[in-house]
């Protein structure tokens, strides 16, 4: 079962994200991955397939810095269990980050309409739909972007989406 966790607040979010990875790690997972915003909130992302102790190993000791972000336990619904489709998933310029609990039936219609308006996909999961929806309809105001994109699902999902235009907000539905 997957796991979403957020931060906003005055401390370093990563060391709280990867703690509340670690206390979901019971419910069973694949992959693991994290996404920070610096100060100057430019959206840092890692993401492994693997434990949460082997993305800790990947990062070496230099965590992305920052007081606002969210990460994700994956288990592999849409895709193999790889890096690639680890969470969280960018939209094409790596401004919105989304992860995301469930399943988009409809996501391979979307991808195929979002492909012919240019957006370029590199994962195999429903999940990367999202956030190149949210990328298409996003005016400087995130919730708006998000109601518009879920608007077109169908399924049943739980997300977080975090955006460096719409800076220390996390929208999770």
């Amino acid at each position: 079962m997957c796991g979403i966790i957020g931060y906003v607040g005055k401390r370093e979010a990563a060391p709280l994200l990867l703690e509340g990875l670690k206390r979901l790690e019971y419910r069973g997972y694949d992959s693991a991955g994290i996404c920070v915003a610096d100060g100057e909130n430019k959206l840092a992302h890692k993401k492994n397939a693997g434990r949460v102790d082997e993305l800790v190993a990947l990062m070496d000791g230099a965590m992305p810095k920052g007081n606002w972000g969210i990460a994700h336990t994956r288990w592999a619904t849409h895709g193999v269990p790889n890096t690639t489709n680890a969470h969280p998933h960018a939209d094409c310029h790596e401004n919105i980050f989304v992860v995301h609990n469930g399943i988009i039936e409809n996501y391979r219609d979307i991808k195929e309409k979002l492909i012919k308006e240019g957006h370029i996909f590199i994962s195999d999961t429903d999940t990367e739909v999202l956030s190149h929806l949210i990328e298409k309809f996003f005016k400087k105001n995130l919730e708006e972007a998000v109601i518009k994109a879920l608007k077109l699902m169908r399924g049943a999902y739980g997300i977080a989406v975090v955006a460096a235009q719409d800076p220390g907000k996390i929208v999770a539905v």
